[in-house]
């Protein structure tokens, strides 16, 4: 099987460390870490874009962006990263991703479903990946 050559780049640096699992299908990569609270990682290629992924989460990149991917990429395996999701009951509805900013979480950006039942309680829980130490 011929690996896409950024994915080749993705796994080169990820053999460093020892407790990451990574799984290739086609031309995308999943990683996940084995922190109790972090969440898994894509990185897609795709025909004209590149997709990084956390959960639902999931931001694209033109082909020439390459360098912004992976270092989105790296930064959602990083502790200067978190990952909130809210439900209602049990069913997830959206999905942000959280910068660690002058000492406070700031969001980024989020992706979310319609929610059809906003007048129910919704509760918030978080992830984090701490694979990359940002200090």
């Amino acid at each position: 099987m011929q690996i896409h050559p950024t994915l080749q780049k993705i796994i080169n640096k990820v053999h460093k460390y020892h407790s990451v699992r990574y799984d290739i299908v086609d031309n995308t990569i999943s990683l996940t870490t084995p922190e109790d609270k972090g969440f898994g990682v894509r990185f897609e290629v795709g025909n004209k874009e590149f997709i990084v992924s956390a959960d639902q989460w999931h931001s694209h990149f033109d082909m020439a962006e390459e360098e912004d991917a992976l270092g989105c990429f790296a930064f959602l395996l990083s502790d200067a990263c978190r990952l909130r999701i809210e439900y209602q009951k049990e069913e997830p509805i959206k999905w942000t991703i959280q910068s660690f900013e002058n000492g406070k979480w700031v969001d980024d950006s989020s992706t979310g479903r319609f929610n059809f039942r906003f007048w129910q309680t919704t509760r918030v829980q978080y992830f984090q990946n701490t694979l990359i130490k940002s200090k």
